[in-house]
């Protein structure tokens, strides 16, 4: 610590500012998601003089950025983020009674092996879902437990845990739809709205034509 703290002391105002530069590069979309270690190594290659990550953090904190796990997503193509936003304006004005026939489903997959890609990034307070702070990933590896589960204003399903095997259209049909969707149906008649995803399971000919009868 000692000989740290005589390299900054000894410090020329020029390589203080190269110093200065190379920390503030972490601002840039292109730097977030680099480690403090790995900023104080480009630094310290750059300048000649040894700058330590703790340095770098304490110059990252004092610039406004923290570091955060980043949020996972699915890849989104241009496409899918038009129809996405499209979607919102065409909603936005909806009122609790419109929102409240519709139900919203999805499956979630839970890892039963731990997850040991654990990234931090450096990023400003307010920007945890900024696109260049989010990490996309398809699925997780190892074993795992398949669940489904649905919400609406005031009410929910029970959560169904898939037994061992690929959920393909039939089973969706026969354990989704048939026990759970159809039992919300019949509750909110002709107003009620069912979302799901283009999981290939939900888009298979049978679910479709049991969705439409």
């Amino acid at each position: 610590m000692a000989n740290n703290q005589s390299v900054r002391r000894h410090l020329d105002p020029f390589t203080r500012g190269r110093i200065i530069g190379k920390l503030e590069e972490g601002r840039s979309v292109t730097s977030q998601k680099k480690q403090a270690g790995e900023i104080a190594r480009h630094t310290t290659q750059a300048t000649g003089r040894p700058i330590s990550r703790f340095t770098v953090a304490r110059r990252l904190h004092g610039g406004g950025l923290f570091a955060r796990r980043p949020v996972r997503c699915v890849p989104l193509t241009p496409a899918h983020r038009r129809r996405r936003s499209l979607c919102c304006r065409e909603h936005r004005n909806w009122r609790d009674n419109e929102w409240g026939r519709v139900l919203f489903t999805d499956e979630s997959r839970f890892s039963l092996s731990s997850d040991s890609h654990r990234i931090l990034i450096w990023r400003e307070p307010g920007s945890r879902n900024h696109p260049s702070n989010i990490i996309e990933r398809d699925r997780y590896g190892g074993r795992g437990v398949l669940v489904w589960g649905g919400i609406m204003l005031g009410s929910r399903t029970d959560l169904h845990i898939f037994n061992a095997g690929s959920v393909n259209g039939t089973r969706y049909c026969n354990e989704i739809l048939l026990p759970y969707v159809r039992l919300f149906r019949g509750a909110m008649g002709l107003q009620f709205l069912f979302m799901d995803d283009n999981a290939p399971c939900h888009r298979t000919v049978a679910a479709e034509q049991l969705l439409e009868s």
